[in-house]
């Protein structure tokens, strides 16, 4: 039997959240922040300086998306607990690269615009206070910009993508919502590249509408098959879908053309998640196939609770149902990958299916230790949000 049509029927997923979570409570606002201000601080004395190289296999730039990803957990801390030193520290970040992107601003890779995301939230905040800051933007601007004249749609080719670009897209949108025009030619743009990647890209589209998740490229689209004969839909991979949509709801106007779109989308999603959900609050690296590499996973699952949280406090997942749920996910993470010193256990390490990154255990040290907190501190902020 496929498993999406185990989702259907509303009483089996109320069914499966009573039994998953009911004895277990979600911590206190106190409790939640004080969780990620001692992940986020492990990770800011051990980068004291926000431009210093990456140096795993090889050396690149500290604007890469794995970095940005942090960024982009550290700018939603910001907006709940307003310390300045994570403005300094993102700013510092900024211009430590002079604003701009890893390949310069002629670039059309999804991964190294993702810094652009927070340098627009930057320059935004400066804005609010009277500080106009062009320079942030330039490069970032120039990029998309290039990418909505041009007639090309096919760039998103795996799904990490469009969390990496898409809010961008969204973001400069709405930077020219006083010209309506303007405005859509970013959303317009924005919602081809996607429908490209759901729909065209690996024959018929990335997307499996039947069991509403996404292979993460071509190369896992059938008759690509996991060990247990089931498709291979990577946790993290559909984390970054969920997180795509999710950024580009919050930022989209109302009215925006390709609303409803993006948000039948997170709803499939997010109800095809918790019969996947593991009996320990994660979710596996494999989602149809717990054999392949099984076991607790933190980004994957930061991403699915931040997904769920932010659905809840939008209206648009029903709190009773979920929160079991959430509360489950996340109280797993804290106590069983959050270390004493703030560092994050449980996190794969970077690649594009389950065997990469490998092995993830409770000490071990991904290659990047970076956008797994960025997951953490999504997914804990939105939580924070939480109406109790």
């Amino acid at each position: 039997m496929n498993l999406s049509s185990l989702l259907r029927p509303a009483f089996v997923l109320i069914w499966f959240t009573t039994l998953s979570g009911q004895a277990q409570k979600l911590p206190d606002k106190t409790e939640i922040l004080a969780k990620m201000r001692l992940a986020n601080t492990y990770f800011m004395q051990a980068w004291p300086d926000p431009g210093k190289e990456i140096v795993t296999n090889k050396t690149r730039p500290s604007n890469i998306w794995t970095r940005a990803v942090y960024y982009e957990g550290l700018m939603a801390l910001y907006g709940i607990d307003k310390q300045k030193s994570y403005y300094d520290y993102a700013v510092d970040w900024g211009e430590k690269h002079h604003w701009g992107l890893r390949s310069g601003p002629n670039t059309r890779n999804a991964d190294d615009q993702c810094c652009g995301q927070t340098y627009i939230d930057l320059y935004l905040i400066d804005q609010a206070a009277g500080r106009t800051k062009p320079e942030r933007i330039e490069a970032i601007k120039a990029s998309i910009d290039a990418m909505v004249r041009s007639d090309k749609i096919d760039d998103w080719n795996w799904i990490d993508a469009l969390q990496m670009a898409m809010p961008v897209f969204a973001k400069l949108g709405t930077l020219e919502k006083e010209r309506s025009e303007s405005a859509n030619a970013y959303f317009e743009k924005m919602y081809q590249i996607y429908n490209y990647s759901k729909t065209k890209h690996g024959g018929n589209g990335l997307y499996n509408s039947e069991d509403h998740l996404w292979w993460r490229d071509k190369d896992f689209v059938p008759p690509y098959k996991e060990p247990n004969g089931q498709d291979c839909y990577w946790s993290r991979g559909n984390g970054w879908v969920v997180a795509a949509l999710v950024r580009v709801l919050e930022i989209l106007p109302k009215n925006a053309p390709h609303r409803e779109e993006y948000e039948k989308t997170y709803l499939e999603m997010i109800r095809a998640l918790p019969a996947l959900q593991r009996p320990d609050g994660f979710w596996n690296a494999s989602l149809h196939d717990p054999t392949n590499f099984g076991g607790k996973e933190l980004s994957g699952t930061a991403l699915f609770v931040y997904g769920m949280v932010w659905g809840i406090n939008h209206g648009l997942l029903d709190g009773k149902t979920y929160r079991p749920i959430i509360t489950k996910a996340w109280n797993a993470m804290v106590k069983d990958a959050v270390h004493d010193n703030g560092f994050l256990g449980y996190v794969q390490g970077t690649g594009k299916e389950p065997k990469d990154g490998q092995p993830v255990t409770f000490d071990s040290k991904p290659d990047f230790e970076d956008y797994g907190l960025g997951c953490f501190l999504l997914a804990g902020t939105e939580l924070y949000k939480l109406k109790r």
